[in-house]
């Protein structure tokens, strides 16, 4: 076993938490003879091996997965000196299970390995629950239990990605710890998925030196005729709403897992402003779903404000045409209009056309992706901000999102500030969200604390 020992000073990020080991921390790297390569020198080491990190004062730090290609050449994943075997894998995914007791898992849909967070560096996995979308729209339960009636349990869908080579390496181990641990009902197993599907479509594969990989990795049998009709699409149940889900095609691993708190709370605070806009005045609210992908906000908010007419926007037609069919899945089709538009453009034709909105929901995709990008993406989120708060009535609600972990939320409320200075507007902040518990924060990994959700009003 070789042994990575850092540069003076360097341990004190890691012994706070900071599972990364950056290439020019390293001091030298000692093999398991004895010798020892050159200062910050990676050579040495194989790709996918294990090794363990010390301080340059002999402090053991913990074993990790290592990348020698990669700027981070190792990545902690215990502080003891723990191999990696298929029973280490079963560990890890029961304890990660346990930390999602708060969630009735027969039920909801929720992510289950959160990578570092949960102790598995470049892993996650994501578990679907509900039914393939076999029933006609206007026929399809819209209520859980009377799915249960019509079809049956609910089945379930992994969808996992692997974005490390340490991971990669150990591919065939963790698809066996999964179904293993999965399918042990008599050890607190969630019973075996229908299938299991990989979307590893992301540039993180890339500056790990591994190459995009996505598509159906296995079928279990025994949910429907075919594999493809037990995969895309599903209904699942968010907060008791169905929604349709394409494991293989939609964004990310086919829903915003992490965003369904923040839906039901933002439709809260908009059904509200509607109740108080009856007391005062008979009139619709008016609101602007910006980057709505397939309508999480937009439905919860149909559901809840009945006296809301939104507009969903997005530059994906596909996303769109999902959105469409959850808004008849749901019975609110009547509420909900769709435009495809780039969110700049479409932001600056509505602030010419002096357009003006109850509430706006602003949920983009990250702009930033590394700190290298972070002034740039500061502009764009001030940009969207600034021209959303012009749109705004006088007492309107504007929730407004970042899942950019580059970003972080001092950062993020002086982009606001500063976006409600240059607009003239002045905001009261009602609330400010994180991720879901199922997307556990690790302290001193900023990283994983990568979604910001702040909820205002405008006072003037």
């Amino acid at each position: 076993m070789k042994r990575i020992i850092l540069k003076r000073g360097e341990e004190r990020r890691i012994l706070g938490g900071h599972p990364w080991v950056y290439d020019n921390e390293i001091e030298q790297i000692v093999s398991s003879s004895g010798g020892t390569a050159g200062a910050g020198s990676v050579a040495s080491l194989e790709t996918g091996e294990l090794a363990d990190v010390e301080s340059a004062g002999k402090t053991y730090l913990g074993r990790a997965f290592v990348n020698p290609a990669s700027k981070i050449v190792a990545r902690l994943y215990s502080p003891s000196k723990e191999g990696v075997d298929k029973g280490f894998f079963k560990r890890r995914i029961r304890e990660a299970i346990s930390r999602r007791a708060s969630y009735d898992l027969c039920r909801e849909s929720a992510r289950l390995v959160f990578a570092e967070a949960d102790q598995l560096p470049g892993l996650i996995v994501d578990r679907f629950v509900g039914w393939p979308a076999q029933a006609a729209l206007a026929d399809f339960p819209r209520n859980f239990d009377e799915a249960v009636a019509r079809f049956g349990p609910p089945l379930s869908w992994l969808v996992i990605q692997i974005l490390t080579v340490g991971m990669e390496m150990r591919r065939n181990l963790i698809l066996a710890a999964l179904e293993e641990t999965l399918g042990a009902r008599n050890d607190g197993g969630l019973g075996l998925p229908a299938a299991i599907i990989e979307r590893s479509n992301v540039r993180v594969r890339e500056l790990e030196g591994l190459p995009l990989a996505e598509g159906l990795i296995k079928h279990f049998g025994g949910a429907t005729e075919t594999p493809r009709d037990a995969v895309d699409p599903i209904v699942i149940f968010e907060s008791g709403l169905p929604f349709f889900v394409h494991l293989e095609s939609g964004q990310k691993t086919g829903h915003y897992l992490d965003q369904k708190e923040n839906h039901l709370h933002a439709a809260r605070f908009i059904a509200g402003l509607g109740n108080a806009e009856r007391m005062l005045e008979e009139r619709q609210l008016t609101v602007l779903d910006a980057c709505s992908y397939t309508g999480g906000f937009a439905i919860h908010i149909a559901h809840r404000a009945q006296t809301a007419q939104t507009l969903a926007v997005d530059s994906s037609r596909e996303a769109l045409e999902t959105l469409k069919q959850n808004a008849l899945l749901n019975g609110v089709e009547a509420r909900i209009s769709v435009e495809e538009a780039d969110i700049f453009e479409f932001l600056r034709g509505r602030e010419r056309a002096r357009t003006r909105f109850d509430a706006i929901i602003l949920d983009p995709p990250a702009f930033a992706k590394s700190h290298t990008q972070l002034k740039e993406a500061l502009r764009g989120y001030k940009e969207i901000n600034l021209r959303a708060l012009k749109l705004l009535n006088k007492g309107g609600i504007l929730v407004s999102c970042s899942c950019s972990q580059a970003i972080d939320e001092s950062g993020f409320k002086r982009m606001i500030r500063d976006a409600a200075i240059d607009a003239g507007r002045r905001l009261l902040q009602l609330d400010f969200r994180l991720q879901p518990p199922d997307h556990p924060i690790l302290v001193g990994y900023d990283e994983s604390c990568y979604l910001k959700c702040g909820f205002y009003q405008v006072l003037v």
